[in-house]
């Protein structure tokens, strides 16, 4: 019998309706592995798809890397890989196991690429960039597949008064928040540099973080939990760690603002499930933020590592009641138009389809 919270296992049975695999090769939670937890249950509707390896939750469709290895060679399949380790498994099950895998390459990343891993990414078959940044670093051209969110999830609510009162939030004033681990990397010390010279002034703003603080970033937490100790703003910003999914959705459908002040970044969701919410964002001009926030109605973007700047950009919402109002039904419209996750699943499977007739 299957303990309880192990990966299901396909059975034999199962085996033979899978056309599409998708691993994750990394035990600890990542940013690849939230886009392959959130896109699996959409795009098992539309194909037969499956992940394998470690770190995934027990609800998604799941096979053992053993499996992969004796996979039956009745049919062509994809292997989508996201990861250099992925792609290089993908190739030994295709040229030394001789299973018959079409290779498929997700890049995020907005850097030059190494020797070895544009040798991989030119063995495959199909490549996909999260941005029109990232496809301008692959040396072959590339779909621009951007992420997108679950709207039926990231979405406002009618009473936020209701809501702020079960969070143990001020019910009125105005409320940021930004979102993701605690390190520098992150820009939160930038974020708490703009709360030090505006709150001080503004007694009905408020301030949330979420997110792990690792034990190689305490150091950096606690220096910025003491810096606004000293200047008595502890209470109103407040660093409230990592928590449960449910509890992260229901924060940002609280806020008036969301600030992204990314050094860099790979793609970065959190922009667009807070605009889902109807939340105009502050963002860093790193990553997909770019290409994500391209109407000022929706948001701003500033400059990455300059405080001056993020605090002028937070300043021009923070004063502005009627600004954050009026860009809440924009914010929304924007990422129905644009960044649904259902978007980009049928996307996905097009390209599954194609490498597969």
């Amino acid at each position: 019998m299957q303990a309880a919270g192990e990966p299901r296992i396909m059975t034999q049975l199962d085996l033979t309706q899978i056309a599409v695999i998708t691993p994750n090769l990394k035990r600890r939670l990542s940013g690849v592995t939230t886009t392959v937890v959130r896109l699996i249950p959409i795009q098992a509707r539309l194909i037969g798809i499956t992940t394998t390896g470690p770190g995934l939750p027990p609800e998604l469709p799941h096979i053992t890397i053993t499996q992969c290895l004796t996979l039956p060679r009745d049919r062509w399949r994809v292997w989508h890989a996201r990861r250099n380790t992925e792609m290089a498994l993908g190739l030994i099950l295709r040229h030394v196991l001789r299973r018959k895998l079409r290779l498929m390459f997700t890049s995020a990343a907005q850097r030059h690429h190494k020797r070895f891993t544009n040798w991989l990414i030119a063995q495959q078959e199909a490549l996909v960039a999260t941005s029109p940044q990232a496809a301008s670093y692959l040396d072959r051209p590339a779909t621009v597949i951007m992420h997108g969110v679950d709207t039926a999830i990231f979405h406002p609510v009618e009473d936020r008064a209701a809501l702020r009162r079960s969070l143990n939030l001020p019910e009125n004033g105005t409320i940021l928040g930004c979102f993701g681990r605690v390190r520098a990397q992150k820009g939160v010390d930038l974020l708490v540099e703009a709360a030090l010279r505006l709150l001080p002034s503004r007694p009905d703003v408020h301030i949330v973080f979420t997110g792990r603080v690792t034990e190689d970033n305490r150091a950096f937490h606690d220096g910025l939990v003491g810096r606004l100790t000293a200047a008595g703003l502890a209470d109103r910003v407040r660093f409230l760690g990592e928590l449960p999914w449910a509890d992260v959705v229901r924060l940002y459908q609280s806020l008036d603002l969301f600030v992204a002040p990314a050094r860099w970044e790979g793609f970065g969701l959190t922009p667009l499930e807070a605009m889902a919410c109807g939340v105009p964002t502050v963002a860093a001009r790193v990553g997909a933020f770019v290409a994500l926030i391209d109407d000022p109605a929706t948001g701003s973007l500033v400059p990455p590592d300059d405080a001056d700047a993020l605090t002028d950009a937070i300043a021009g919402w923070i004063v502005d009641p009627a600004r954050l109002a009026a860009a809440r039904p924009v914010a929304r419209a924007h990422v129905l138009a644009h960044h649904t996750i259902q978007t980009e699943a049928e996307a996905l499977v097009k390209i599954y389809s194609g490498l597969l007739t």
